[in-house]
């Protein structure tokens, strides 16, 4: 049978869409729940490593939240997307709402620090350069939302990346040193009298943070 709108499975040119059959709801609870901390594209490896899943699996799940986001699956479009970048997968907000996106971020400049923030600078101020999963570790919880807004208001910058773990470091700002009127990080307060465990933690790795 001919036309334009028939489908041959068979044809490798024109491919089935993918189906939520091939999604089970708690594979794709689990891909979500670690996509939505993730802070760089994680590959399919590292996606079935942290899920307990086949790679081959995950690999078949992957497209069909990357429809479901789109509104392709019945479901309404989101206001984010899944995207494969670089090897890896990474959820965005998208481009459509970037206006948006931006305006609440330059507007949360002028709001204080939450008590987040301020422990998440103190941890990058003390320790730094440092990883957002090594202050994750350090805080207890999820510091990914917190060190955006730490950026986007200037109080610490991207520092390269980590040689063992590729992950990015993040170091604070000559404007953090402005803000609270010092001239280095010399003349912070010393932490060691009061929390004695300070140097050994930070000759602690991330493997041990995070446990």
């Amino acid at each position: 049978m001919t036309g334009a709108d028939s489908t041959d499975p068979a044809d490798p040119t024109n491919p089935p869409e993918p189906s939520d059959a091939a999604a089970p709801p708690e594979l794709r609870e689990r891909l979500e729940a670690v996509l939505m901390v993730v802070d760089e594209p994680v590959s399919t490896a590292q996606l079935a490593e942290a899920t307990g899943e086949d790679a081959g699996r995950v690999a078949d799940v992957l497209p069909t939240l990357v429809s479901d986001y789109d509104g392709l699956s019945g479901s309404p479009r989101r206001g984010f997307e899944l995207r494969e970048l670089a090897g890896g997968w990474r959820i965005y907000s998208r481009p459509a709402h970037a206006e948006v996106v931006e305006r609440f971020i330059l507007e949360g400049q002028t709001a204080r620090l939450t008590q987040a923030a301020l422990e998440t600078l103190a941890v990058v101020a003390y320790l730094q350069p440092v990883t957002r999963s090594r202050v994750a570790g350090i805080r207890g919880v999820n510091s990914d939302s917190v060190m955006r807004t730490l950026l986007s208001r200037g109080l610490v910058s991207e520092a390269g990346t980590d040689p063992q773990t590729g992950a990015v470091l993040y170091e604070t700002t000559d404007y953090l040193l402005e803000t609270l009127g010092v001239g280095s990080l010399d003349e912070l307060p010393k932490l060691s009298e009061h929390l004695p465990g300070l140097s050994d933690l930070a000759g602690m790795d991330e493997t041990e943070l995070n446990h």
